[in-house]
């Protein structure tokens, strides 16, 4: 099935939909979620769990994230009776990583924070993705510039697997509106000014008027990602 087939097949649905259809698509093949337990991924758990959909959850855990992300995590499993796996980074690569740079070797130079990064979150993803033929993500193209043109639905040459963003062309409030219909549970840490939630070192509150993205990786000047959606 081409993309552009899929993407018709998408177009003009709500969320709900959208996630259905996918399954009826892809009866037979391996369908996945990963969650980090933003307010979009809360989003599509909710539309995921609320339907029993047959997709696989994941969440990538750097071993680095706040205490109310994992509140969060366990809250969200007991409240929709699912499971959700988590993959961690290797520990050797975590040991090594230590030895020869220290903790926060990521604050030294985005080279170090995108080492970081890939031992915390690439490989294990990598992992995680073995075997899948679909993969959903709660990407929206308000989120930053480098999303902003990003489709419903793409081909992910690298992972060799199809890329659903079924919240690519939701806004901010259409989410959040979203959020408080169905009394979906989020990190309050968003009321605090995290509005994009990562690792405790590499997240801070952000300003009034500054963009969402602006907490993450605050001290340097890149493109704010770590490399799963770029």
């Amino acid at each position: 099935m081409d993309i552009s087939t899929i993407e018709k097949a998408l177009l003009n649905l709500s969320l709900e939909e959208r996630l259905q259809v996918l399954t009826q698509l892809f009866p037979q093949e391996k369908i996945v979620f990963s969650t980090s337990f933003g307010q979009e991924d809360q989003a599509i758990l909710y539309a995921i769990a609320s339907q029993s959909l047959p997709i696989q959850l994941f969440t990538l855990d750097t071993g680095r994230q706040f205490q109310e992300s994992y509140e969060l995590m366990d809250l969200t499993s007991r409240k929709y009776q699912i499971t959700i796996d988590t993959y961690f980074p290797k520990t050797e690569s975590v040991e090594k990583l230590v030895k020869e740079k220290g903790f926060n070797s990521f604050y030294s130079s985005v080279e170090n924070r995108k080492e970081c990064c890939f031992i915390r979150k690439m490989e294990p993803l990598s992992r995680a993705l073995q075997g899948a033929k679909v993969w959903i993500t709660g990407l929206r193209a308000e989120q930053s510039e480098n999303r902003a043109n990003m489709p419903i639905v793409e081909w992910d040459e690298q992972r060799q697997l199809i890329k659903i963003n079924p919240l690519i062309d939701w806004t901010f409030d259409e989410l959040n509106q979203y959020l408080v219909d169905h009394k979906i549970p989020q990190n309050p840490l968003h009321k605090k000014g995290f509005i994009s939630i990562g690792c405790a070192p590499c997240t801070r509150a952000i300003a009034e008027g500054e963009h969402p993205r602006a907490g993450r990786w605050w001290w340097e000047n890149s493109q704010k990602e770590c490399g799963l959606h770029a």
